[in-house]
């Protein structure tokens, strides 16, 4: 039973109990019922679920704050000092990376984002299926959650496993995040260029690139984790209106020529 998952867990450094796979097996077997009616995800297959999801997502453990100027190890530390920590998953989808990293941190408390309703009813379901204590479900844009008192620059970790660019998810994430957090959001190989065009809105934002670590996560298939530290506040007037980030990614203004 998630013998790929408990294998990758292991090389991150860390074991899986019985109840931890338990959670997982089950969280599959909704996902793919679910998946049936709903559109959440196009990766259904036992095993690429726990490799591309699973696996995928528990990396992001490799990166949570321990630490000013901490270095993000190849494997998962014994320990963690320091409170509870403060987790919001932007667009989370069908529960990635959330829901496992909520499952091996009972210590830590998580918000997942999702503006889309029917997918925001599952995650609900599966909070309750998996008896997650630790997990809220919020239906509402990054855009909107980012100007509520309640949640602006109040989170020590904000994740994001969307599609989107850099340069987007920053504009959705950092407002969130607390000065001296963490936005961690876990990318494909080549993420160079995207990291390159996403620099100026991460600099405007309060951030500061850490890391782009690489991973190898899903076979031979090469992954990375984008880690960016919020080293200011993040400007009121961020994040911009529903939908513009995408549509219009912060970039730096192009210098003029006197003729």
């Amino acid at each position: 039973m998630m013998e790929l998952l408990a294998e990758g867990a292991d090389r991150l450094g860390f074991a899986l109990d019985r109840n931890h796979l338990a959670q997982f097996e089950r969280y599959y077997r909704e996902l793919v019922s679910w998946n049936q009616r709903f559109n959440l995800t196009a990766v259904t297959a036992y095993e690429q679920v726990q490799q591309r999801h699973f696996v995928d997502s528990l990396t992001c453990m490799l990166a949570l704050p321990g630490g000013p100027g901490q270095d993000v190890p190849n494997h998962l530390p014994l320990q963690r000092t320091g409170q509870p920590l403060r987790c919001a998953d932007v667009g989370s989808g069908a529960g990635f990376p959330g829901i496992p990293l909520a499952i091996l941190m009972h210590d830590a408390r998580f918000v997942l984002i999702e503006s889309i309703q029917k997918k925001a009813g599952f995650l609900e379901h599966i909070v309750r299926t998996l008896g997650l204590a630790n997990v809220r479900v919020m239906c509402v844009r990054a855009e909107d959650m980012g100007h509520s008192p309640d949640h602006r620059e109040n989170y020590d970790v904000v994740l994001a496993r969307a599609v989107s660019a850099i340069s987007t998810l920053a504009e959705y994430c950092l407002p969130l995040c607390r000065v001296g957090g963490r936005m961690i959001a876990p990318k494909g190989r080549e993420v160079a260029a995207e990291l390159e065009e996403g620099a100026y809105a991460v600099d405007v934002l309060g951030g500061r690139l850490l890391c782009s670590k690489l991973l190898f996560v899903q076979g031979d298939e090469e992954r990375r984790l984008v880690v960016i530290e919020k080293m200011a506040h993040t400007p009121e007037r961020f994040p911009r209106n529903a939908g513009i980030p995408a549509k219009r990614p912060l970039q730096a203004p192009k210098a003029t020529t006197e003729g």
